[in-house]
């Protein structure tokens, strides 16, 4: 199996942004909030419009782990999401399937809408776990701090979380790069 990758490149975000946006707006949000929150798909489908509506944090028992996190959803967030939900009861789904009434968008669904609107873009290895990294990568890369996004991961070291977000990968290819014999 393919290692999914985190996105590395603004411009391919705001592309598979505007691939989704033109199929469905439940689609885009469900990237959005990925890449914003960094949370699991698994953790994603399982919210409530009573979730994130009037909330400042989303506060959820991980689906992996059991453990309780909470995730503050920023300005930009909030504002996106209050056009998303803003007919939908707090009962609901935030992410529905268009099969059944108020169920779960499923995971392979998720998978399926992610990975076409990535290759649509010119991306191979993006899958439901690609938001959860993209977020990562740009997390890291603002504020140079692994030990903070070690910790929002629940990994057990820095290394662990570099590898997982494809930090290690790119000093790697970095220094292959400039080397020369």
């Amino acid at each position: 199996m393919n290692k999914v990758e985190p996105i590395r490149d603004k411009n391919k975000i705001l592309q598979i942004k505007k691939i989704l946006l033109k199929k469905s707006f439940r689609n885009y949000m469900l990237f959005v909030v990925g890449i914003n929150t960094g949370l699991r798909i698994g953790d994603l489908l399982k919210l409530k419009v009573k979730d994130v509506r009037n909330q400042s944090h989303i506060i959820i028992k991980e689906q992996k782990t059991s453990k309780n996190k909470q995730f503050l959803i920023n300005s930009n967030l909030r504002l996106e999401l209050s056009k998303y939900y803003k007919d939908m009861q707090g009962h609901e789904y935030l992410f529905q399937s268009r099969i059944g009434n108020n169920k779960a968008l499923s995971r392979f669904q998720a998978y399926r809408i992610l990975s076409e609107a990535g290759k649509e873009a010119g991306l191979d290895r993006i899958a439901c776990h690609s938001t959860r990294k993209t977020f990562g990568y740009f997390h890291y890369k603002k504020y140079k701090d692994v030990a903070l996004l070690q910790k929002l991961f629940n990994h057990s070291s820095p290394a662990i979380t570099l590898d997982y977000i494809g930090i290690t990968q790119d000093i790697i290819d970095d220094s292959i790069e400039d080397f020369t014999l």
